[in-house]
């Protein structure tokens, strides 16, 4: 029985009954939106010790984390560390997309450090295990694939990716139309490279039947990515990006009907001002399903800043209607992040949610606000530094630089506005 059978059922899980209470909404409603498919709580059978979280509908905005070797940097301590570091500034979920290494002690190890929904993206597994093997990527097998994906479902990750909208016709469309940055998704590139050699239609689309059988039997929640979605702002809402959006929308529906919990993956780049035309294309054409966006990246050129880039789109996108915000890290399009790296991406990204939370009228996330300032005007520190987002930061600073009145702040100094006027205004 996965999370949306029981809500169709009308029964409400311990998992409902958990996101209900942290997300402050009622049980019943909660479940009602599962019901529909417009809330996911991936949570895996399999996986122990973690803490659910809901994505979608009438609830708080979540950040996703990724983590995970290359085939350069092999250092599963250090992934672990980075794991951490997530988690303590407030990743909702993590996802490990490692290419490098033993990529099944990886994976095992993160599920077992892990306190939040762990994602992966099985075929980068099937394609370097089949080059390892067998040399070369056009050996990859279909039975390659669904093995992987099964292992990592057994394993208890939580959600997974499957580029299964990528098709034949909208490889025609994107040959056709011509791109500045063609196939930045590396999954995408993956299956599109096979496809293009074997001239046959992608196996996660051909096959989707053998692919929701495996997601109902775990509760694997399946995260259906944007393999052609835009690298460049040039490329962004063109034609190959809309017909891969429309294909998804129709395996939405069938997994649905096949008792199968979905959400949908999001552009990277896009400029400004076709952020919110992007999630409201989304949202009509996949149902109101969970949108998961990756930034959305604003600019294209904001490398060693690409998490402040990030930030704006995910704040749009947010306020738009989007649930589930991807970090970019400031490493993003030029190495692999380091812990410091993850620690800047997630805070950057939590700030973007909050601020679109904000925006959606979320109670919570207002009356957090609503704390800060009535903190500020008491010139309570210790308050302030609690609710901030980065408390670490918050208080590093104000640590790094101490007022000679301690009320205040080396800012203003005795010249503090709330500190002159309080009196006047408490009468």
């Amino acid at each position: 029985m996965t999370q949306i059978i029981n809500a169709k059922q009308g029964k409400i899980t311990p998992e409902m009954e958990l996101v209900a209470e942290n997300e402050g909404v009622d049980k019943e409603t909660l479940r009602e939106r599962i019901s529909r498919g417009t809330v996911v709580i991936p949570a895996n059978r399999n996986h122990k010790g973690f803490r659910p979280c809901g994505i979608g509908e009438g609830l708080s905005i979540k950040v996703n984390a990724n983590l995970g070797t290359s085939s350069d940097r092999v250092y599963l301590e250090q992934e672990i560390k980075k794991l951490r570091v997530a988690i303590e500034a407030g990743a909702d979920t993590v996802m490990d997309l490692s290419t490098g290494g033993d990529i099944d002690l990886c994976r095992r190890t993160v599920l077992e450090y892990s306190t939040v929904p762990v994602g992966t993206v099985p075929i980068y597994q099937a394609v370097v295990e089949t080059i390892n093997e067998k040399g070369g990527l056009i050996h990859l097998s279909v039975e390659k694939i669904f093995e992987v994906i099964e292992k990592h479902a057994e394993d208890g990750v939580d959600f997974i990716t499957v580029h299964c909208g990528l098709t034949r016709s909208a490889l025609r469309l994107l040959k056709d139309q011509g791109r500045i940055t063609d196939i930045v998704s590396r999954g995408g590139a993956f299956l599109t490279t096979w496809m293009l050699y074997h001239e046959r239609e992608n196996p996660l689309y051909e096959h989707y039947d053998r692919l929701l059988e495996i997601a109902r039997r775990y509760d694997l929640t399946l995260s259906l990515g944007d393999g052609l979605r835009p690298g460049s702002l040039a490329d962004a809402t063109d034609r190959a990006q809309i017909h891969e959006l429309i294909t998804l929308g129709e395996l939405t529906k069938a997994a649905w009907e096949q008792g199968v919990q979905v959400m949908i993956e999001g552009p990277g780049h896009v400029p400004l001002n076709q952020i919110k035309a992007n999630v409201l294309i989304q949202k009509r054409l996949c149902h109101n399903a969970p949108f998961y966006v990756l930034g959305p990246l604003v600019t294209d050129i904001a490398a060693g800043y690409d998490h402040i880039a990030c930030a704006i789109g995910g704040a749009i996108a947010g306020e738009a209607g989007a649930d589930f915000l991807c970090y970019v890290t400031p490493s993003e399009h030029l190495c692999l992040p380091e812990p410091e790296d993850v620690r800047e991406g997630v805070i950057a990204a939590k700030i973007a949610a909050h601020a679109a939370d904000i925006a959606r009228g979320n109670p919570k996330a207002i009356e957090r606000d609503r704390q800060m300032s009535e903190a500020r005007k008491r010139l309570d520190w210790d308050k302030q530094v609690e609710l901030a987002i980065d408390p670490e930061m918050a208080k590093k600073r104000r640590d790094t630089s101490p007022p000679a009145e301690s009320d205040v702040c080396t800012m203003c100094g005795k010249f503090c506005a709330i500190k002159q006027v309080r009196e006047y205004f408490s009468r």
